[in-house]
């Protein structure tokens, strides 16, 4: 058997599913993995497949792929575009688009993992095959851990996984440490007081409440994060009201906050949460502001020992002065929950997708060019060849650097 993966990630592009929607995509994977020869198990944490391929004697690896899509409509003008459409968690009917690259990032280790399938006789252990629902929801992997992954699956030794980027094909991006920052995004409701507008002394204006906590939320990160640690706290949807003339009862404030150290995280949320407490307070609100928290990503931590390892082992197959180290990166990921619950090390790092041709525009001017899109841009189309083969390459010797 020789997988098309061409052909499979084409596929996978033109129908993206939402997350824990994954459906068509696990089922076409877990047929993949059957036919290979591993012990399939489906339906792992709602929509989630794990292939088992044991090899003797030997450590435990654990490959990962998450699945799932965004709600954005594709404007890549690809023959292969997808125009599917599904239902959001809020039942809205929305477009959905691999614009984040989880397609690269399913077929490259379908190819690997038939790679690793036809050559057991070069390595010993077991290999653990994780294709992972809903990273984009930040719950996937924590619903897999709690569906009993640890006790119904070999614990691994070490969690491997790779993201397609939009640096230069052949390129790989790796940086020790804390590598991709925590992220948090919760909703606030401030309660009022509703009336007419034309009374505000008889109400408590939520709006004004409102304007008051975001103006005082830009104060956190300048004012009681130190100048050596990072964090970012945006606002990035307010609502309240339905007409000009109507004070409104509430408003609600949609935050994400990103951090890169649990101290600072924490000091972080308390801060955003003991202001929103003190404006109500302030604007005497009839009761305390109502916080839900949704989307939560832990940081991203690459073990330096393991990730030297890697380093090595990819530069070997990819070239001396393909891996480059970028350093820590404000997107989220739910990967590290798998190294976490089972306490083995992380590696993940970042595929180049992008056209090679842009290598030389790096070396000369130091940086992407600008208008070269990125991860959940509807624009955003990783080009196939090299991509592909680059990823099964890195999956298939970091597998067997640690399997033996």
């Amino acid at each position: 058997m020789t997988l098309d993966l061409t052909a499979i990630y084409k596929d996978l592009h033109t129908n993206p599913e939402l997350s824990f929607q994954e459906t068509r995509t696990a089922g076409i994977v877990a047929g993949h993995l059957r036919e290979l020869g591993f012990d399939v198990t489906e339906g792992v944490g709602r929509t989630g497949v794990v292939g088992v391929l044991s090899n003797g004697e030997g450590p435990t690896v654990l490959l990962r792929a998450d699945m799932d899509g965004l709600p954005v409509q594709e404007q890549t003008g690809l023959e292969y575009a997808s125009t599917a459409r599904g239902t959001d968690p809020d039942g809205k009917d929305v477009p959905v688009m691999h614009a984040c690259g989880h397609d690269v990032h399913v077929t490259c280790l379908l190819g690997a993992a038939e790679q690793l399938a036809a050559e057991k006789d070069a390595w010993g252990g077991t290999l653990v095959t994780v294709f992972q629902p809903a990273e984009e929801a930040g719950g996937g992997a924590s619903e897999m851990i709690a569906d009993g992954f640890l006790d119904r699956f070999p614990r691994p030794d070490v969690v491997l996984g790779q993201h397609v980027a939009p640096i230069p094909a052949g390129f790989i991006g790796l940086t020790p440490g804390p590598a991709m920052a925590a992220a948090d995004s919760l909703n606030i409701t401030l309660h009022g007081t509703g009336g007419h507008g034309s009374r505000p002394e008889a109400t408590v204006d939520p709006v004004y409440l409102a304007a008051n906590v975001i103006n005082r939320l830009q104060g956190v990160v300048s004012r009681e994060i130190s100048a050596l640690d990072t964090a970012v706290v945006t606002v990035g949807q307010v609502h309240s009201g339905t007409k000009n003339n109507i004070i409104a009862d509430h408003a609600v404030l949609g935050l994400s906050v990103r951090s890169y150290r649990e101290e600072v995280r924490t000091k972080v949320l308390a801060a955003v949460e003991r202001i929103a407490q003190a404006e109500s307070a302030a604007s005497n609100a009839p009761k305390e502001p109502t916080v839900e928290y949704f989307e939560r990503f832990p940081v991203t931590v690459n073990d330096p020992s393991a990730s030297e390892r890697v380093a090595t082992v990819l530069r070997s197959v990819l070239g001396e002065h393909s891996v480059l180290n970028p350093g820590p990166l404000s997107g989220s990921e739910d990967v590290g929950e798998f190294a976490t619950a089972a306490g083995v090390p992380l590696v993940y790092w970042f595929l180049g997708g992008g056209d090679p041709a842009l290598a030389e525009i790096v070396a000369k001017t130091g940086r992407m060019p600008d208008e070269v899109p990125s991860n959940h841009s509807p624009f955003f189309a990783p080009v196939i060849d090299p991509t592909l083969g680059n990823g099964v390459k890195a999956l298939v010797s970091t597998a067997r650097e640690f399997l033996g």
